[in-house]
């Protein structure tokens, strides 16, 4: 499974700041499952709740009505790629500093953060978490000497190097930043007179906001009192835009870098049709990420779309584990064949990636012992060949079955008829703007080299 980082919302000048941010989050969801947590602004001081579990498991009635009091929030849900999953590392995060209470929530992952997080100690910063979000608390304070707040954030955001969607809550005072190379969705929106922003417009819809737009890459907006001010960050980088954002993160129903999700899927599946449709029988999805691109694909094929594996929308995080002889468990509990649909048919499966492939070997075989009579597999994203250090929670390179296996060794593992990936030609035909996406997943390319010195560089090799 990929996972993300997290997600991100903050609204300014509503009365039901804290609830909306809940409601913003719980739209978000898909984007973090380990911890959620919301801060608020009351008039004099910041308040906050934050726990680990899913954002229903998290809030409840008290902290909304009661407790987080305010007109103005921001809000986090995490799921980690640096830092523990543990309560002290859920965000957002709030430091006190000469008057002035500061939180931030962090959508992204820094490559430079060792490096940082050394020279701060040495100057006497002591860190209370082990996430690198954390260094911007730390760059932003040590930057106010002298300079307004808007000044310390820049120099902050001049200083790191890596992906970083910011919102940061500083007394009645709401910034959002967005990195230079804009990897990580940041929009902007308005609802009842409150502007608001989210890692994805499926918030808005939830509360009925307006989209504004989306920020730019290397912007800073601020809000105070009446006012909405954006800032240019002085640093100049192409803009490479996280493509995996369309391919499977962001909900279908987004809009995201200014495409619409929904379509762009479509279309990839459309492209990996042209590129190799096989003579099947019909075309089936692995609900749920698969199921965009393979409604693409079959109507660009012409053949038949079903769904012959069903998915369990019930499930949990956790379930009662089962004894030992119950083998894949946990494969079956999510997702199920209808028989009648599987024996003696030639069926072309339609998935967005294959990361290690131990998934989806375990389906392929339940789809051989039912009696399928062929199995073909398309991948709507070319092969992940190397870790991400953006903020996508990807295997090491080690652990990448493209980067170490032939496509016919894949087939061979798997235990399918053929295999296609989406050349990158026709994943890039899919989007509105091809040069602005970062594809380092898939040829090692990256916009930021690491900056040496810890796991990251072990396991790129920089």
């Amino acid at each position: 499974m990929i996972r993300h980082y997290c997600g991100i919302f903050g609204i300014y000048n509503h009365a039901e700041a804290a609830r909306l941010s809940y409601f913003g989050l719980y739209a978000l969801q898909h984007r973090g499952q380990e911890s959620a947590g919301i801060v608020t602004w009351d008039g004099q001081k910041l308040r906050e709740h934050r726990g680990m579990g899913l954002v229903p498991e998290v809030f409840n009635e008290r902290h909304l009505g009661k407790e987080l009091k305010g007109d103005i929030a921001i809000g986090h849900i995490r799921y980690s790629t640096t830092g523990a999953s543990l309560i002290r590392n859920a965000q957002p995060f709030i430091v006190r500093y000469k008057g002035l209470e500061i939180a931030i929530a962090h959508n992204g992952n820094l490559v430079n953060t060792l490096e940082l997080r050394r020279e701060l100690e040495e100057q006497g910063s002591i860190f209370q978490t082990s996430i690198d979000s954390e260094v911007f608390v730390h760059l932003i304070a040590r930057n106010l000497n002298g300079h307004t707040l808007e000044e310390a954030v820049m120099a902050a955001c001049r200083k790191v190097k890596g992906a970083y969607a910011l919102l940061i809550l500083a007394n009645n005072k709401l910034i959002a930043v967005r990195d230079p190379h804009g990897f990580r969705p940041l929009a902007l929106g308005r609802v009842a007179g409150a502007h608001v922003f989210a890692s994805e417009t499926c918030a808005f819809d939830l509360l009925e906001a307006e989209f504004i737009r989306s920020l730019d890459p290397g912007e800073m907006v601020v809000i105070e009192d009446t006012k909405v001010q954006s800032y240019k960050i002085e640093t100049e980088a192409p803009t490479r835009q996280c493509i995996f954002e369309l391919i499977y993160f962001a909900r279908p129903d987004s809009l995201v870098f200014g495409e619409d999700v929904y379509q762009c899927r479509k279309r990839m599946g459309q492209e990996l049709a042209r590129e190799s449709a096989p003579d099947v029988d019909f075309v089936m999805p692995f609900p749920d990420s698969g199921v965009y691109s393979a409604v693409g694909f079959a109507q660009e094929s012409g053949l038949p779309y079903e769904h012959a594996m069903i998915r369990n929308h019930y499930v949990g995080r956790t379930f009662i584990q089962p004894s030992q002889d119950m083998r894949d468990f946990s494969v079956r509990v999510k997702i199920n064949p209808v028989k009648s649909m599987i024996k003696g048919k030639r069926i072309c499966i339609v998935d967005d990636s294959i990361v290690r492939g131990t998934t989806i070997r375990t389906r392929v075989k339940k789809l051989r012992e039912l009696g399928a009579r062929e199995v073909h597999f398309r991948v709507s994203c070319p092969p992940i060949k190397f870790p991400c250090f953006y903020g996508i929670d990807f295997a090491s390179k080690g652990e990448l079955i493209a980067a170490n296996h032939s496509v016919s060794e894949i087939e061979r593992f798997i235990g399918i008829d053929s295999l296609h990936y989406i050349t990158i030609e026709g994943l890039l035909r899919s989007v509105s703007h091809p040069e602005n996406y970062c594809l380092a997943c898939f040829t090692g390319d990256y916009p930021i080299p690491c900056a040496g010195g810890g796991k990251l560089c072990l396991e790129c090799g920089c």
